[in-house]
């Protein structure tokens, strides 16, 4: 089994992925959040310069981010830097577009994006609409010895419905997603098997990784324990934001809401309804989204909620949850790191080395 780690992207990113490959992790993935953090190229350039051997990728890239020539080209420059170790991370776009008041593209235009983005890889003329207009474009001197057209760039496609997981098939791509909990995980990677095998593919070739957020605790530890509240809290409150997309801007909420954490929802919910601007309140509501938790959130982000939608719990029995993840054919597990929590990628390599 592989490990990668989550980075938020920022001008230091490279220190996060360079520690990351000393501890042995083989992936480095960063996210594509313009709104929320830093530009994804620019970190992963740096990481590139300061890292040799583990996998560097987008996590995921965003395509109404950037039109997919500039995309190919920033793959293939990477790939100069990193040769072979450059991975394409790629969705529909959650945090990325729900930060500007933007709901998810549709998947038809995402498979599209991809087949831009890879036929200029493979140094092709692809006809694509730029500006209204079909447009045929090429890279023009590949034999410059400018980027790196030659290593290959794998596809890693985030998928969470039966639509998008046969699209993972049909492209014969890996695939990723996030997951909350044991049973979720054990149900979401069954049904990806399912429609791999329906797209005529191999059983033994399904590369599945599966984000975790959470906190390693201490003995004793609370699960919002002061430290627990900065790893884990941000991804619970994850749950909340999608939960006040729905009531502000009607946008299809894909996470289970448990029964035990309603109470939570419905709060926050009220709360983000005097979010200003009005017009706006997406700009509050996605406010530390996945790097921290807002004050206006806090009361919310309870124990419960942190235990329902993430791995916190000892480290006895997290690696029990990853053992069984790994038997039912994940290969690759992602933990997630917070801003200022850089300490926690330690805790995370200990139960990684119990599988390597």
């Amino acid at each position: 089994m592989e490990f990668g780690i989550g980075i938020p992207t920022s001008s230091e990113s490279w220190r996060l992925a360079q520690r990351a490959e000393e501890l042995g992790f083989t992936h480095a993935w960063f996210y594509d959040t313009q709104m929320i953090t830093a530009d994804c190229f620019v970190a992963m350039g740096a990481a590139a310069m300061k890292t040799s051997r583990i996998r560097l990728g987008t996590g995921v890239l965003v395509p109404s981010n950037r039109i997919a020539a500039v995309t190919a080209n920033a793959f293939a420059t990477l790939n100069g830097l990193a040769p072979g170790r450059i991975d394409f991370g790629v969705g529909t776009g959650f945090s990325a577009r729900r930060a500007m008041g933007l709901g998810a593209i549709r998947l038809a235009e995402l498979e599209d994006y991809i087949r831009v983005v890879y036929e200029l890889l493979a140094e092709r003329t692809v006809e694509t609409v730029i500006e209204g207009k079909p447009r045929k474009i090429r890279f023009l001197n590949p034999d410059a010895g400018l980027f790196n057209l030659k290593d290959p760039i794998r596809l890693h496609l985030s998928a969470y419905g039966p639509k998008s997981r046969a699209m993972v098939g049909r492209l014969g791509a890996a695939w990723k997603t996030f997951i909350a909990d044991l049973p979720g995980g054990l149900a979401a990677i069954e049904e990806m098997q399912r429609a791999w095998g329906a797209a005529g593919r191999a059983a033994e070739d399904l590369y599945a990784t599966a984000w975790v957020c959470g906190c390693v605790l201490q003995p004793g530890e609370p699960a919002d324990s002061p430290r627990a509240m900065r790893q884990a809290g941000p991804r619970a409150a994850v749950l909340l934001h999608r939960a006040a997309d729905l009531d502000m801007e009607g946008w299809k909420n894909s996470s289970e809401v448990p029964p035990s954490t309603q109470a939570s929802i419905d709060g926050y919910v009220e709360v983000a309804r005097g979010f200003e601007p009005a017009d706006a309140r997406y700009l509050m509501n996605h406010r530390g989204h996945f790097l921290f938790v807002k004050p206006e959130e806090r009361p919310f982000v309870t124990a419960e909620l942190i235990r329902r939608t993430t791995f916190t719990a000892p480290e006895q029995e997290l690696t029990q949850r990853v053992e069984a993840l790994r038997d039912a054919g994940w290969k690759q597990l992602v933990f997630p790191i917070t801003p200022g929590e850089e300490d926690a990628i330690e805790d995370w390599a200990r139960i990684a080395r119990a599988f390597c």
